[in-house]
């Protein structure tokens, strides 16, 4: 978020020049902004390239992709196409985890994927769940913590 100044110039009683100025803090991200950004750092750390890598690839600024990665600056269709091409993966990875929740809060979007490895045990949880090669064991382990989760 970015903080923006205006000014406001006033002439007084005595031909005074007056300034005001009042700051204006830009809206929060939206969370889609956010969850695109997440993704894309992700990606990029799963591949170990460092911000600097991916902003030549892209000819930008590593501080641009801060801001994309931070969810403070959106990222453009055309930017999010060549994104997806340095970063090798298809454009829709970048919306993944996403789910509409409808209850308005939050644009509509829960990122389920950011909720779950930001709780105590989910990166272990998320680790194990991959090992898990058998479909059918998965799915077996789904009906168990549906079970322990239900009201």
């Amino acid at each position: 978020m970015t903080a923006q100044t205006h000014y406001t110039l006033q002439v007084g009683i005595l031909g005074q020049l007056e300034i005001t100025a009042t700051m204006a803090r830009a809206a929060a991200p939206h969370p889609v902004d956010r969850h695109v950004g997440q993704r894309i750092r992700q990606r990029r750390r799963a591949l170990g390239l460092s911000q600097g890598t991916l902003a030549a690839r892209l000819g930008i600024s590593f501080q641009q992709v801060q801001k994309y990665e931070r969810g403070t600056n959106r990222v453009s269709a055309s930017m999010l196409l060549a994104t997806a091409r340095a970063l090798q993966a298809p454009v829709a990875a970048f919306f993944d985890g996403l789910e509409t929740t409808g209850d308005g809060d939050d644009g509509g979007l829960r990122d389920l994927v950011g909720e779950m490895l930001a709780t105590p045990g989910g990166g272990e949880l998320a680790q194990a769940w991959l090992a898990i090669g058998r479909p059918a064991l998965r799915a077996r382990v789904v009906g168990l913590v549906r079970a322990i989760a239900a009201p």
